[in-house]
């Protein structure tokens, strides 16, 4: 009984030291990062042309990824969720492929598949090369930082949605297509507007997700100044340059990115739900 009642009594100060021990890593690594480095740097750096690209292309390429994993997440969330159909697991296992495969992997699957996979005489890039010309080339482009990104954060954003659908009941849309509503129908008009705050949820995570993958898309876009480069990828150009400063700068602007991406979310899931309250 003693020794219960110890345990007991250091249970709480226990899971607080551990989880406070975790906060204070995190917390260490940013304020290593920022004692690293001075305003001074970060001007430096950004004023340089091939930065200010790589930035504008982490913009563009991080919201078309996401999007682009929003609108195919939703219907293949749905299947998972409302769908009984056979090998319902296997789809399941194959989806989480991308999340649980090494990033170099992915990189150098999609290398395979575009590049060297034989449709007939030619590879996909070939294909599209001969058909519309050197430009439609995916390999070592800003396209394929695009679906680079979006491989990994198209399965992230079905799990966030699917675990939202699955929290609301299935009553809802039986009651709305007993009452006239076609499957489809129930689908817009019932399921959808109330599994909002987990598309938004999967929106923020899918972009801040392609805001530092790394792997795929060195092997499979490459690092060119000016053309592939984005901000992940400066990192590793700047660290290759001795640039360690530079590379610091960088990683700062990522967390910071991120931070205001995933707390505007919050802020305005918060803001939302408010309304609902009141009215």
């Amino acid at each position: 009984m003693p020794i219960a009642c110890l345990l007991t009594c250091l249970f709480l100060p226990g899971v607080g030291l551990m989880a406070g021990g975790y906060v204070c890593l995190i917390l260490g690594m940013l304020l290593a990062g920022l004692g690293f480095v001075s305003w001074q740097d970060a001007v430096d750096l950004f004023g340089k042309p091939e930065l200010r690209s790589a930035l504008g292309l982490t913009f563009l390429t991080c919201t078309i990824s996401s999007l682009m994993s929003i609108l195919v997440a939703v219907p293949a969330a749905f299947l998972l969720s409302r769908g009984r159909f056979r090998g319902k697991s296997a789809l399941d296992t194959v989806l989480d492929i991308p999340v649980i495969l090494p990033p170099l992997v992915v990189g150098l699957s999609l290398l395979i598949l575009f590049n060297h996979l034989s449709l007939g005489e030619k590879s996909i890039d070939g294909w599209l090369v001969h058909v519309f010309g050197e430009g439609a080339r995916v390999t070592f482009s800003p396209v394929a930082v695009v679906v680079a990104q979006f491989t990994v954060c198209c399965a992230l954003a079905i799990r966030v949605i699917r675990s939202t659908m699955d929290e609301i009941p299935k009553r809802q849309e039986e009651v709305a297509m007993s009452l006239g509503c076609s499957r489809g129908q129930a689908f817009f008009r019932v399921l959808l507007p109330q599994a909002w705050r987990g598309l938004l949820g999967a929106w923020a995570i899918a972009w801040a997700r392609a805001l530092g993958e790394f792997g795929p898309i060195l092997v499979f876009a490459g690092v060119t100044r000016g053309r592939t480069e984005v901000l992940s990828t400066a990192i590793f150009l700047e660290m290759n340059l001795g640039n360690l400063r530079g590379a610091v700068v960088i990683s700062l602007v990522l967390i910071a990115i991120a931070l205001v991406v995933l707390a505007g979310v919050r802020w305005l899931g918060r803001g939302w739900e408010r309304e609902e309250v009141l009215f």
